[in-house]
């Protein structure tokens, strides 16, 4: 049986009504558009008050004991969104939150008549048991939010009365089906979250080419990163997995570029080395040969606009973060932007071909993150505008799942808050 909790919008008007939080206020004598303080804990003036009305909620409905339980902003502050999200007759009428002076959030109450459905009152509580559990309820309404869609149903919400005279009319939908397509369910919780968990493996897609032609594939998952090396690996202790690149001898007639691809090989000794930490790719020059990298188009290293840098010897250099990737691809699905980049470009043993054809280069490599491709490609099916767009995304050796576009811009959009808090 559930644990039984306050009704979050009963709860949120008293709130309102005693005006308790600076900056939870009605902004109209109807009481129907009131606004929440939504300040990113980044921020530099950002403080513990500014989280008040998360924390008094996490309170209120069980999930956080003060003395007993460790403070987390991020999930009070998730768990207050979704709680809102998942009813319908409340929308979100003006964001407000990247204000650099004053972040918040403007919500709406509206009637049956603005949503064109039987007028009924949503008196029932959350609960945590039974049926659909409220954390895959919160992320499908939130992933849905954006759509016309209604709310799932909730354990014990046949009952039904005004809690409040200040209570809107807020409807209820006791149809499943209505609300979420038979053939394309939700992973539990929110599954981009794997991109940020350390313990997940990436996997890589290693291309190599000599002169332009290509010579070698290999997809790879690579629990602690990996190194590309030339004919003899000479540290097999190294804790990289070593990618063989191979003997020029069958994909070159040109004698002269085979030894010279041969003399760079054999310069890689403990090889190009690229891993993933946290958020992050990092890479680190073990050998001889010379590496510039640059992050490009798949098809294309940028050889117009030169390497963004040189792979260090023995040092780490980041060369991708994931946050500004999810924020660009976000930018990308509403059309604001340009796709954004995910491909790393190696050239090995020569200078970046700026200015020159990288086809007439001795060896460039691509890697490609096989997720973050997957969610680009998602981007340029349907942007935001269809659920019968889906793809894979193989973030680790677990099952691969399936994401409609809409999906996944909500999925995006909620991993962007969990990056910034």
């Amino acid at each position: 049986m559930g644990t039984q909790k306050p009704r979050i919008l009963p709860w949120l008007i008293s709130q309102l009504d005693q005006g308790r939080f600076e900056g939870v206020a009605w902004l109209d004598a109807n009481h129907r558009r009131f606004r929440i303080p939504w300040k990113h804990g980044l921020r530099q003036d950002a403080q513990l008050v500014d989280f008040g009305i998360f924390q008094a909620w996490a309170e209120a409905s069980g999930a956080y004991t003060p003395g007993k339980d460790k403070p987390d902003l991020p999930t009070w502050k998730r768990n207050f969104r979704s709680a809102l999200n998942r009813k319908e007759g409340l929308r979100l009428a003006d964001d407000r939150s990247k204000d650099p002076h004053d972040p918040h959030k403007v919500y709406e109450f509206v009637d049956s008549s603005e949503t064109g459905d039987s007028p009924q009152l949503d008196t029932s509580p959350d609960t945590d048991g039974g049926g659909i559990t409220p954390d895959i309820q919160e992320d499908l309404l939130e992933m849905l939010g954006d759509m016309a869609l209604a709310p799932l149903p909730q354990e014990g919400a046949s009952g039904l009365a005004v809690a409040s005279e200040h209570y809107p009319l807020v409807l209820l939908n006791s149809s499943l089906n209505n609300c979420m397509p038979s053939q394309n369910p939700a992973p539990r919780g929110n599954p981009l979250r794997q991109l940020l968990a350390s313990e997940e493996q990436w996997e890589f897609e290693v291309t190599a080419f000599y002169r332009g032609r290509q010579v070698f594939q290999q997809t790879v998952f690579c629990p602690q990163g990996l190194r590309l090396v030339g004919l003899e690996d000479v540290n097999q202790m190294l804790p990289w997995q070593p990618i063989a690149l191979p003997d020029p001898e069958v994909s070159l007639t040109d004698r002269r570029a085979k030894n010279f691809v041969r003399h760079v090989l054999s310069g890689l000794k403990g090889g190009v080395a690229l891993w993933r930490a946290g958020q992050q790719l990092w890479t680190q020059r073990l050998g001889h040969s010379h590496a510039y990298w640059a992050l490009g188009e798949e098809l294309l290293p940028d050889s117009g606009h030169g390497p963004d840098g040189e792979v260090p010897k023995d040092k780490d250099a980041c060369v991708f973060n994931l946050t500004p990737f999810v924020t660009d691809l976000i930018s990308f699905m509403e059309g604001s932007r340009r796709s954004p980049r995910y491909t790393l470009w190696f050239c090995v043993g020569e200078a970046w071909p700026q200015d020159q054809p990288w086809v007439k280069r001795l060896v460039m490599v691509k890697v490609v993150p096989t997720c973050l491709r997957a969610l680009v490609d998602l981007a340029r099916l349907g942007g935001a505008s269809s659920l019968e767009n889906t793809v894979d995304l193989h973030i680790s050796n677990s099952q691969p799942f399936s994401l409609s576009s809409e999906q996944c811009k909500a999925y995006l959009q909620d991993l962007v808050e969990d990056m910034e808090v």
